[in-house]
């Protein structure tokens, strides 16, 4: 099986688009095989996106995993003045996510860069739907290096299932983290807002 947070040259192309309705707004996002998420938005990022209610100090996001730029490209379209930047190691969700900004007319700055590799810069807002499936170790770092992209006052803010270890997640960012706060809990869902 191949995995989104892999790349897969081999892995046979299928591409299908999906509609999605968020803020009153609708998109058009073309998927693949070999991506996330594969067929429709998955719920954990409809509860974050909606979770997500930003007070108007937020200039930029960092939408780490972005997949085929789900995140990025509805908070752009939404909040237009803030600039928003997304990545993910898969070559086949970036080249996917550049087309769906396209499709829906938003500029977003994606590119390849396994988790923070080739970021530059500080963020207001780091936000991940998290590849669970990449294991602890890849989650911890995603986690723990953000504090290196944030700015003052910035935080991150992320979605994970009670099942895949929310808890433990929770009690890890207590040790990184100024304030770790449960924002929404829904249908098994976490959302988890860090402050620095």
């Amino acid at each position: 099986m191949s995995h989104y947070f892999v790349n897969d040259p081999n892995l046979r192309s299928e591409e299908n688009t999906y509609l999605v309705n968020m803020f009153n707004q609708d998109f058009k996002f073309i998927s693949d095989k070999g991506v996330f998420s594969g067929t429709k938005l998955d719920y954990g990022t409809r509860l974050l996106l909606s979770s997500l209610k930003l007070t108007g100090h937020e200039k930029s996001i960092l939408d780490v995993g972005t997949g085929i730029g789900v995140i990025g490209i509805i908070l752009k379209k939404v909040y237009p003045n803030i600039l928003v930047s997304a990545v993910d190691v898969n070559l086949r969700a970036i080249n996917l996510a550049k087309k769906n900004a396209a499709l829906n007319t938003v500029d977003v700055s994606i590119f390849e860069s396994n988790l923070y590799e080739k970021v530059q810069g500080k963020f207001d807002v780091v936000i991940s739907n998290p590849p669970i499936r990449a294991g602890k170790e890849v989650l911890y770092k995603l986690y723990q290096e953000s504090l290196n992209y944030l700015n003052k006052d910035g935080y991150l803010i992320i979605v994970i299932r009670k099942q895949h270890g929310a808890k433990s997640t929770i009690t890890y960012l207590q040790t990184l983290f100024k304030s770790v706060e449960v924002v929404t809990k829904d249908k098994g869902f976490f959302i988890i807002k860090s402050k620095i």
